[in-house]
């Protein structure tokens, strides 16, 4: 969530900032909200002070044995007054946090400006792209094979559903062990949490109010739980309402889970075989980290990512995203691209974002030195990496020209085997 100070003290710029987003900041509306929250501030204080002031005189009167009883009547007035000056305080604050609600973070200023994707910069490649003549993709590698089934996932779930078989399900149970292997000896703490989580949760991480139609949402008495996008929203609500100890940041952790999201808004992109699903598997990175920590831990985050797809021989590219196509939440975000050699080009595998403390303001994550009061965590987070999309990788890029698949490497003492067949 937007400091709201920075509203205050600078708008104009704040508005500025966000209009490379493409986001157009209400500055009636915020002016009329903030007005209306000072105003009813101060009509409260008012109150108060008035409530003290007739306490004290009937406290006098009563020590002096005189009447008090218009004074009393008063003083029952004013606490009216009060009562339902504060009921209207509660709706004008929460009518002003869902205003605040709704504003993206703001570009950080190392962040190039562009309306979309194609405003995004290219920081580097790495790795050979293979020569292969006239790729398959990973669905005809995959069904041939007899390691992947997207027909009888349809018949079970419906479209955007996969099933993997044999030597297939072995990759992707190898792929998740190396990972999270990895990403553990690099200093990340393993959790296991949850895959449901309440609107709170959400809330934390920015994904309500906004993209609730792309949740999977369940009732669960007379609320709801919502099955998580990613392990980013469980791992860092860890620590929502917490005050955290300073000293002990960052704070690295890595989770494997089952991810679901109803992909609204994407119909026609990617509807052949497994590159965009309902539910897949990812292993996530979320780093809890002090303001001046925080950019050095996003090169750390995005490193350990981009560790991955070197080990396992994986052409890539890191590329900066402009501010037309960051997600909601961030204010600086790298996107690692696998080549896919059925599509000739680079695809998203992970987003490595830096939130700054947009989220920590939403989850209320704060950190506390031995000196000093509690101020507001950054939090970053990224894919290290998603399953899916690294399983469609490697069938690609180790294709032979008899339809097998040679293991890379780093996975066949996971695998127990050097080429699926």
């Amino acid at each position: 969530m937007l400091d709201a100070n920075l509203l205050r003290n600078d708008l104009d710029a704040v508005a500025g900032r966000l209009s490379e987003r493409g986001y157009a900041l209400d500055r009636a509306r915020y002016q009329e909200l903030d007005q209306r929250r000072r105003s009813a501030l101060q009509e409260a204080e008012a109150l108060k002070a008035e409530r003290n002031r007739v306490s004290d005189e009937v406290g006098r009167l009563k020590r002096a044995k005189e009447d008090a009883d218009h004074l009393i009547a008063q003083q029952r007035e004013v606490g009216e007054k009060l009562k339902a000056l504060e009921a209207a305080e509660r709706e004008i604050e929460a009518a002003f946090r869902e205003f605040l609600a709704g504003i993206p973070n703001p570009p950080h200023a190392s962040v190039p400006s562009g309306r979309d994707e194609h405003g995004n910069v290219e920081i580097k490649r790495w790795g050979q792209i293979p020569g292969i003549e006239a790729p398959k993709d990973h669905v005809e590698l995959g069904t041939a094979l007899g390691i992947l089934d997207l027909d009888r996932a349809a018949k079970i779930s419906g479209a955007r559903f996969s099933v993997l078989k044999g030597q297939g399900a072995r990759l992707e149970r190898a792929l998740i062990a190396f990972m999270l292997d990895r990403q553990t000896a690099a200093g990340y703490l393993e959790v296991i949490p949850p895959y449901l989580v309440n609107a709170d949760s959400m809330y934390g991480t920015g994904q309500l109010p906004k993209f609730e139609q792309d949740l999977f949402k369940t009732p669960h008495g007379e609320s709801a739980l919502y099955l998580i996008p990613t392990a980013e929203v469980p791992v860092t609500n860890l620590y929502r309402d917490e005050i955290l100890n300073a000293d002990l940041l960052p704070l690295r952790h890595c989770a494997f889970t089952p991810c679901f999201r109803s992909e609204a808004g994407s119909y026609g992109k990617d509807t052949k075989g497994i590159i965009r699903q309902h539910q897949f598997h990812k292993v996530e990175l979320v780093t809890f980290a002090a303001a001046d920590q925080a950019e050095v831990e996003l090169e750390k985050l995005t490193s350990d990512a981009e560790a991955i797809l070197e080990a396992l021989g994986l052409p890539y590219r890191r590329v900066l995203l402009c501010t037309g196509d960051m997600g909601f939440s961030s204010q600086k975000t790298y996107d690692l691209e696998v080549w896919l050699p059925s599509q000739n080009t680079y695809r998203e595998i992970s987003s490595c974002s830096w939130f700054g403390d947009f989220q920590a303001r939403r989850a209320n994550i704060r950190a506390k030195g031995k000196e000093g009061k509690p101020t507001f965590a950054h939090t970053l987070n990224g894919s290290g990496l998603a399953v899916g999309r690294t399983w469609v990788a490697i069938l690609e890029n180790y294709q032979q020209p008899d339809g097998s698949i040679v293991v890379p490497e780093a996975l066949r003492r996971y695998m127990d085997a050097e080429v699926i067949r």
